[in-house]
């Protein structure tokens, strides 16, 4: 091995960076694209929480698209949804093209206000763009009481089922609900093997990826990242996944009044408008039963589900969101670790924009968390 080599070899693959200078500094650069202050701090956020939660394939690696969707006005820097309709318990959301995180946070607000008064509520939205993780706006509901079920369609990334055209969008689904003692219980998944971004990530870590998650343009399994993102994403449970996720399109697009199938685009198209559609369906607790009693059952059953037998494989039975919760406790207190291909796209945002990249807290070695 050269002493280039052994340089390279030893060179760290990624920096620990604190949360709140990561949100800052992707506040300010949308800022500099004419994000209204409230709004640019919700995208950051929203970016920071999937780092903090273990999720880095919807973390800070997607701000560069965003911004470039901005530039271009794919997306609307300054987010005005309005409602199309108003059934009272359903009401019609239009995000007229807008920030998705922004859309769908008006979105949430809705839903649990409407349902408090009438038990359940129904928020449909249209034109609207990537929101990121529907667990950050399903947990805001189940925190204020509330169960919800938030459904999201996405651009093309499978093919149906026995074909080979891209034209079903991985269109992820979330459900939280409070949790009692216990916090929030929540699940949030794509209807594919694994979420785009994962795919993304490694092509940006310059890893392999898993037998299973992609095949490439032809159809053949792949383990290439570029060639499954050039190729489908496989859905998850086979024809299971496929048949999932075409509903879910049917909901969060053909229902709503917005794009559907291969007429939704992704974040990281950069010239056009997402069209994506989401359906928000929200249930006040107390509406159903006494949340006291509510609490006491749910309580009941995660510690029902924790104290089960183990696997031989296993070392603990883990109930929805609590991977999550146990990541973001740890971040917090020790710090997101970034990629380098990551540090290197914001620090050349950041020079382009005259907006420093803050100092990692240090470098750690090439083994970076999913």
């Amino acid at each position: 091995m050269t002493p280039s080599e052994a340089a390279g070899a030893a060179a760290p693959r990624s920096a620990i960076f604190a949360a709140p200078d990561l949100a800052d500094f992707a506040t300010r650069l949308l800022l500099l694209e004419g994000v209204p202050e409230p709004d640019a701090a919700l995208l950051a956020d929203s970016l920071v929480t999937a780092e903090l939660w273990g999720h880095a394939s919807h973390g800070m690696l997607r701000l560069p698209w965003y911004l470039t969707r901005l530039r271009s006005g794919a997306m609307q820097a300054v987010t005005a949804p309005e409602v199309a309709r108003d059934s009272a318990a359903v009401v019609v959301l239009d995000g007229q093209h807008g920030i998705g995180q922004v859309i769908t946070q008006r979105a949430v607000e809705l839903g649990i206000e409407r349902a408090r008064t009438h038990g359940i509520s129904g928020v449909a939205v249209r034109n609207s763009g990537h929101f990121g993780t529907a667990a950050y706006f399903t947990r805001q509901a189940a925190e204020a009481g509330c169960v919800a079920l938030l459904v999201t369609n996405a651009s093309p990334a499978m093919a149906p089922w026995g074909g080979t055209v891209k034209s079903i969008g991985t269109n992820p689904w979330s459900i939280a609900a409070p949790a009692g003692r216990h916090g929030v219980v929540v699940m949030d998944l794509a209807n594919t093997a694994v979420a785009r971004g994962k795919v993304y990530l490694a092509a940006e870590r310059g890893e392999q990826i898993p037998d299973g998650w992609a095949a490439a343009a032809d159809g053949t399994p792949t383990t290439d990242p570029a060639a499954a993102i050039a190729g489908l994403i496989l859905p998850m449970a086979g024809p299971k996944g496929y048949v999932i996720s075409f509903m879910m399109d049917v909901l969060a697009g053909v229902l709503t009044g917005s794009a559907f199938g291969d007429g939704v685009a992704g974040p990281y198209d950069p010239q056009r408008r997402s069209g994506a559609g989401h359906l928000l369906i929200t249930i006040d607790v107390s509406a159903v039963s006494d949340p006291t009693e509510f609490a006491a059952r749910i309580e009941a059953l995660v510690d029902q589900t924790r104290g089960g037998a183990l696997a031989a494989w296993a070392d603990e039975i883990l109930v929805p969101g609590e991977l999550e919760d146990r990541n973001r406790r740890r971040l917090s207190a020790d710090g997101i670790p970034l990629a380098l291909t990551t540090t290197e796209a914001l620090a050349a945002l950041g020079r382009e924009a005259h907006v420093v990249l803050p100092s990692p807290l240090s470098p750690v070695g090439p083994e970076v968390p999913a």
